[in-house]
């Protein structure tokens, strides 16, 4: 490893702790009504994080019939549990936000994980009951899935422009082989290092770690949140950056998900649809 890119690893130590709101979110309990009310007050005393949430409830994804102005509404349209994961999620990518950023745009890398957390949510719906992993483990993988993007911004941003500048000249490349080319660790390693750190749960760490990882049909039986979170990637155009289009899901990887063939195309559809629909939600 060279010298820069040890230091690059070694300043990982630097990071932020799990932001306090995040912390306070993760230990609401959702099963009574205190647990709901403490939620949304939380959620309220943090003008960004209602911004998020009220922007998503006003998405046409969820049919609203007029505008959603609080949080107490935007928690009727998406549901408590979608409301926290949602505000936790945007709470955590926040706490390793540069501001002003640097060549990364942060708002697409946003709409390209809320689509992808959306995306995975269609995708258990279709999926045999016993396989669905928990609503909340779906939608903070998706959430944070590519949030070593923020990582490696927040630790080296010279470093994260260079490679940022040259991903947008690259058409052909995909983002993980330009990293292949440019760093010693790409943004899978950086985020699960720092899921690590933060005590996540292994579930999320190995979403994070293994999502661009190739999985035999039996390995991803036993990975179902990573599967999943790898197939929304490879059915979702990526933030701004060239999707390799080699990336075919094979009747296998829908298999190990417990999706037949004669359901494969409508689970596309429904979970495109999703990514169509969430891009002006946080405009």
């Amino acid at each position: 490893m060279t010298p820069a890119m040890h230091n690059t690893v070694l300043s990982l130590q630097s990071l932020p702790a799990m932001p306090e709101t995040a912390r306070k979110i993760l230990s609401i309990e959702l099963a009574t009504d205190r647990g709901n009310e403490l939620l949304l007050r939380l959620i309220e005393k943090d003008l960004a994080i209602s911004a998020r949430v009220i922007g998503l409830a006003n998405s046409p994804l969820f049919g609203s019939s007029r505008k959603i102005m609080t949080i107490g509404d935007a928690a009727t349209v998406l549901g408590i549990k979608r409301v926290k994961m949602v505000a936790l999620g945007f709470a955590m990518m926040s706490s390793v936000t540069r501001n002003p950023p640097g060549l990364l745009n942060v708002l697409q890398l946003w709409q390209h994980s809320m689509a992808v957390a959306l995306a995975m949510d269609a995708l258990s719906a279709a999926m045999p009951q016993k396989m669905r992993p928990p609503n909340e483990e779906i939608y903070l993988a998706g959430l944070l899935h590519d949030i070593g993007f923020l990582v490696l911004e927040y630790v080296d941003p010279d470093l994260s422009n260079r490679f940022h500048a040259s991903l947008a000249n690259v058409g052909s490349l995909h983002d993980t082989e330009l990293e292949a080319q440019m760093l010693e660790i790409n943004h899978c390693e950086l985020g699960a290092l720092l899921a690590e750190q933060w005590n996540l749960a292994e579930s999320i760490v190995a979403v994070l770690r293994y999502h661009h990882a190739n999985f035999t049909a039996q390995n991803l039986a036993s990975h179902t949140l990573v599967a999943m979170t790898n197939l929304a990637e490879k059915l979702l155009p990526t933030f701004g950056m060239s999707e390799d289009d080699s990336l075919e899901i094979s009747a296998d990887e829908w298999l190990s998900l417990g999706i037949m063939e004669a359901q494969i195309a409508s689970v596309e559809a429904a979970m495109r649809l999703r990514a169509s629909e969430i891009g002006s939600a946080f405009l």
